[in-house]
């Protein structure tokens, strides 16, 4: 996944896609070159996060804000019976293969979702808060949760082999 910067003059729709994109190809960055023992290993116990968890949890945040709340759909979660985004963390038994693929397949869907969208003033029913979002703010929560990640990420990464930046 190609990380592109956002532009500094385009129009909202465009600069919510660019840095949704970019926080996206982010969290790629922190986990190329690794191994799957690596992409693993937990930032400390208790804890289970890891990397490859971010990406798992992710996965299951890109799944549930466009295919389930804007897209409507009923889908169970990726790795949780029990509607547990904190199972995602665990990726003690997954690989890069299968954290990947299904993160890949929701980022694909929900980008569909979101282009298909009439509008930034689309609005969808959110349960947790008992309430309608538009695809506005859908897309802003989506990047803070993606840039809070990338921070996890960041000392994630260090703390494995000692890469900095990107």
């Amino acid at each position: 996944m190609e990380r592109i910067s956002p532009p500094l003059t385009g129009g909202e729709r465009e600069t919510l896609r660019a840095y949704l994109d970019y926080h996206r190809a982010t969290l790629a960055l922190k986990c190329e070159g690794l191994t799957d023992e690596q992409l693993r290993r937990a930032s400390m116990p208790p804890s289970t996060l890891s990397l490859l968890g971010l990406v798992r949890h992710m996965a299951e945040v890109e799944r549930h804000w466009l295919r389930r709340v804007v897209g409507g759909e009923q889908l169970p979660h990726l790795w949780s019976d029990s509607h547990d985004f904190q199972a995602a963390y665990d990726a003690s038994g997954s690989s890069r293969a299968e954290a990947f693929t299904a993160w890949e397949a929701e980022v694909a869907h929900a980008r569909r979702i979101e282009a298909a969208a009439a509008s930034l003033e689309v609005t969808a029913y959110v349960p947790r808060w008992e309430e309608e979002a538009s695809l506005r703010l859908v897309m802003l929560h989506l990047i803070h949760e993606y840039a809070r990640h990338n921070g996890h990420a960041d000392f994630l990464r260090e703390a494995i082999d000692g890469a900095t930046g990107a």
